[in-house]
């Protein structure tokens, strides 16, 4: 069932209802395929170096050194959005490779971000709280009907 058809709301362009009943079932697959490809370059900065990454051994230094935290952590956060990129953009094991990505953004919001205040543009935690709150959503929800976990018939 579509939430729009489960709306009492009455679109403001009626002739736009076939349009949005048709496309509305794709709207959470796009979020969960967009999130999952977003994460996958800061891990591969994280663990190759690309990108402009610094690669694990910098990063490694550069979480021990600015941050506080064990350098073993840059491999754990390169991991998950590397490797759980790519499983939450295909919806694979969603549930809870989601839950690991908000354990990480809660972590860079209460570790690294919080300190500097809202605003991203200042180093703030409004960035990765966003994306918390997203990979949480997949946590409630699971990878939906256009998911390898749909295909396959079993999520975690």
């Amino acid at each position: 069932m579509s939430l729009a058809r489960t709306s009492a709301a009455q679109p403001l362009v009626p002739a736009l209802r076939p349009l949005t009943d048709t496309l509305s079932p794709l709207a959470e697959p796009l979020v969960r395929v967009t999130a999952g490809l977003l994460l996958v370059p800061h891990g591969a900065q994280k663990l190759f170096g690309w990108f402009g990454g610094y690669g694990l051994e910098a990063t490694g230094q550069f979480f021990a050194a600015k941050l506080g935290l064990p350098p073993a952590l840059a491999l754990l956060a390169g991991v998950i959005e590397f490797f759980g990129g790519l499983a939450l953009a295909a919806g694979l094991a969603t549930r809870a490779v989601a839950g690991l990505v908000f354990g990480l953004m809660a972590v860079a919001v209460l570790q690294v971000h919080l300190g500097a205040g809202f605003f991203w543009t200042s180093g703030g935690y409004e960035y990765p709280l966003m994306w918390a709150l997203v990979a949480l959503s997949f946590v409630l929800r699971g990878g939906g009907r256009y998911s390898a976990d749909a295909l396959i018939g079993r999520e975690l």
